[in-house]
């Protein structure tokens, strides 16, 4: 049984709770947080642009620290799951992996590279797994087609397209505040820029075009070099959809012999070939924080194998860092940036 401790009781924290309730052979045993309303099971206060609103939560059996020091001093923790803003993820990582515990910190897992590259030498010296939790992948459609090009059942991935637009989360002041999160390049766009790594690995180099306001890229679109024999990859993300329309994503990927195509706004993941094109049948759960559960799944599986899994690397999550910075680079001086 792995033990969790998890750190920051908002949005992302209350949506790892209701993960864990999909998550086999590990346990919720302590949390953490500065506010005692919320360490006492209030979360009414909690609320986000997906999922339930925040409730009272029953909190006996698991063990409240006001301080990240006296949760880290508990030895019957295993693994910190870390879901405070992007800004503390470094040094709550640091210091729980110097303390003896794994980690599986919400992404972006820092707000710079060089914060990025401190978490992964710790990682490094301790011996203990980092991993960062970027969603997508355990999101039923882009499964489907991660796993589509993993193992080749549509031939070679030769081009795709990826949109991930939102309207501006003044739902939160926090998420809204560029200084936090690096803006809708950095906080929205990561989880693009993650997901092309995964399936395509690092590009070569970016050229973007984008929409700038007050010095921040808050739209853009990319188009990624992968050499000659790498495929035409392309995505738009920003926030400057309107308030009736506060989110949309999706892709559409083209094999040697099928095309997928999938809007979450309008329409569910199609497998298109020669012979037409058909509704892949998926297993979709109607509970929003089931992939977050999946994810942590995976996270629990790492620990018991003692192997951080590829979808969860550090590594991963730090080059997609890294595009997003160089994508908004390309933006600002209007030209191409090799990485």
């Amino acid at each position: 049984m792995v033990r969790i401790g998890l750190v920051g009781i908002g949005f992302m924290g209350w949506i790892h709770y209701l993960g864990y309730r999909h998550v086999r052979d590990a346990q919720l045993v302590a949390l953490c947080s500065k506010d005692p309303k919320k360490r006492a099971g209030d979360w009414t206060g909690i609320r986000g642009n997906f999922g339930p609103p925040g409730e009272q939560v029953d909190l006996s059996g698991v063990r409240t620290y006001e301080t990240l020091d006296e949760m880290l001093a508990d030895p019957n923790i295993d693994m910190v799951d870390i879901c405070n803003p992007t800004g503390s993820h470094p040094e709550t990582a640091i210091k729980a992996m110097q303390a003896g515990k794994h980690v599986l910190v919400e992404k972006a897992i820092a707000l710079t590279a060089e914060d990025a590259d401190r978490m992964l030498a710790v990682a490094k010296e301790t011996g203990k797994l980092l991993m960062v939790a970027h969603v997508l992948p355990f999101m039923p459609e882009f499964r489907f087609a991660a796993e589509a090009v993993q193992d080749g059942r549509y031939g070679k991935l030769l081009a795709g397209h990826f949109t991930r637009v939102i309207s501006k989360p003044d739902w939160s002041a926090d998420i809204a505040d560029a200084g936090q999160t690096g803006g809708p390049a950095i906080d929205l766009h990561i989880h693009d820029t993650h997901f092309i790594g995964l399936l395509c690995g690092k590009p070569t180099s970016v050229q973007a075009t984008g929409v700038v306001e007050n010095g921040l890229v808050v739209h853009l679109t990319t188009a990624y070099n992968f050499g000659g024999n790498g495929p035409a990859i392309t995505c738009t993300s920003g926030w400057l959809c309107q308030g009736g329309r506060p989110f949309v994503h999706g892709f559409e990927l083209f094999f040697e012999q099928a095309t997928l195509k999938f809007d979450s706004e309008c329409c569910p993941l199609k497998l298109i070939t020669s012979k037409g094109a058909e509704t892949v049948t998926l297993a979709v759960s109607d509970d929003p924080s089931f992939a977050f559960g999946q994810e942590v799944q995976m996270a629990v599986a790492g620990i018991q194998q003692n192997q951080t899994p590829h979808w969860l690397s550090g590594q991963l999550a730090r080059d997609a860092l890294v595009m997003c910075y160089r994508e908004c680079d390309s933006v600002l001086q209007k030209k191409e940036i090799t990485l």
